[in-house]
C-alpha cells in the first residue's frame, strides 16, 4: 500500500536505507540531502520503505505544489525491487489532490507514458569509467585530447580541498552574472556543499594558476556514481583550459572504477560539447508537469514556466 507521509512523520532511517540499496539510487534522494535543499519535503512510501518518492513541497497563493527543487536534477520512484512503467504511473496517481500543481524530474530508471501529464526530456551526459584510463582518454574528443595538451606547458596545480564558498564566488563573479539567484540559493548551496564534505559524500577540488583560483568543481560521490554537481572558472580558466585539466585529473585516478561519471548534463550546446568531449553519452530522463490550479493563477503559472524555460535554454 502507498501512503503519503508527512515530513515529520517519514521515518528517515528507512527512507536513506531504501535509496542506499537501490540500483537507481541517487545522493539527491537522501533524506539530509533533501531536509537542506527543501525543508519540509514529504514523501510516498510503499509498505515498509520498500519503494520511495519524495516530493519537494511548498506553498503559493495558498496552494501547494511540488516541484524540482534545488541541486536536485532526478528524483522520482526509487526501490531496491524492479521498477516497472506501471509502478511509475501508481505512485503519480497517489499524489494527494491538494497538490493543484506538479512538477518533478524523473530519474533515468523510471519510464512514463504521457497519460495526465505533460512530458518533456532534460539532458545528462554519462562517462563509465570502469575501463582503464588509457581506454577513457582514447574516447576524447580531438579538441579535447589538443586542450589538455595545452595544460601541461600553464603550470596548473590542483587543491583537492577547496574552499567551497570560493568556488561559489568564482561562478557568481563570472558566468554567476547571466543568472538571476538569489542569495539564499548561494547560501543553501554552500550548505549542501559542506554538509556533503563532512558526511562523506562530497570532493571540493579547485586548479591554480600562480596560486591564484581559477577553476573549481564540486563532486558528489554515491551509489556508484560520481556527480559533477557545480563548478566555477575565471577568464584564466579558459586561456588554460583548466577544467579540462580537473576533469581528466579525475577520471585518471577513477579509471578503473565500477563507476559513472554524471555530468549532469546541459541544454548550453557548447557546454554539451565540452562534456561530449570526454566520451560521455548524453542520455534523457523525464521531466512531467500537471497543472490543476483554478483559472486565473493556472496561467500565470504556466507564463512563469516558459519564461523560466527560456531562461535555461
Amino acid at each position: 500500500m502507498i501512503q503519503y507521509v508527512k515530513n515529520e512523520n517519514i521515518d528517515k532511517a528507512q527512507w536513506d536505507a531504501c535509496i542506499s540499496n537501490s540500483p537507481n539510487g541517487l545522493v539527491y534522494a537522501y533524506s539530509w540531502y533533501l531536509d537542506i535543499v527543501c525543508p519540509g519535503w514529504c514523501g510516498l512510501v510503499e509498505d515498509t520503505y520498500s519503494r520511495v518518492m519524495p516530493l519537494p513541497t511548498a506553498e503559493k497563493y495558498g496552494f501547494s505544489y511540488t516541484y524540482p527543487a534545488p541541486h536536485t536534477q532526478q528524483l522520482g520512484l526509487f526501490s531496491p525491487l524492479e521498477i516497472t512503467e506501471a509502478d511509475v504511473q501508481h505512485f503519480l496517481a497517489h499524489i494527494p489532490a491538494l497538490y493543484r500543481y506538479i512538477e518533478m524530474n524523473l530519474n533515468l530508471n523510471n519510464q512514463l507514458e504521457k497519460g495526465q501529464f505533460k512530458i518533456t526530456k532534460g539532458i545528462t551526459h554519462l562517462l563509465d569509467l570502469n575501463g582503464s584510463y588509457k581506454d577513457i582518454l582514447a574516447g576524447y574528443s580531438s579538441q579535447t585530447k589538443r586542450n589538455l595538451k595545452k595544460t601541461r606547458s600553464n603550470s596548473l596545480t590542483i587543491l583537492k580541498n577547496a574552499e567551497p564558498q570560493k568556488i561559489i564566488g568564482l561562478f557568481k563573479a563570472n558566468r554567476g552574472k547571466e543568472y538571476a539567484q538569489t542569495t539564499s540559493h548561494y547560501s543553501i548551496l554552500n550548505t549542501l556543499m559542506n554538509a556533503c564534505i563532512s558526511k562523506g559524500y562530497g570532493q571540493s577540488w579547485g586548479v591554480f594558476k600562480e596560486e591564484a583560483l581559477c577553476a573549481g568543481a564540486f563532486l558528489l560521490e554515491s551509489n556508484g556514481k560520481t556527480i559533477f554537481l557545480f563548478s566555477g572558472t575565471n577568464h584564466k580558466a579558459y586561456e588554460t583550459h583548466a577544467m579540462t585539466f580537473l576533469i581528466n585529473q579525475y577520471l585518471e585516478e577513477h579509471a578503473g572504477q565500477n563507476c559513472i561519471f554524471d555530468f549532469e548534463g546541459s541544454a548550453d550546446k557548447d557546454v554539451a560539447r565540452f562534456y561530449k568531449g570526454f566520451g560521455s553519452t548524453e542520455k534523457h530522463y523525464l521531466h512531467i508537469r500537471k497543472n490543476t490550479l483554478p483559472l486565473p493563477v493556472k496561467l500565470l503559472k504556466e507564463i512563469q514556466y516558459r519564461r523560466k524555460s527560456i531562461s535555461y535554454s
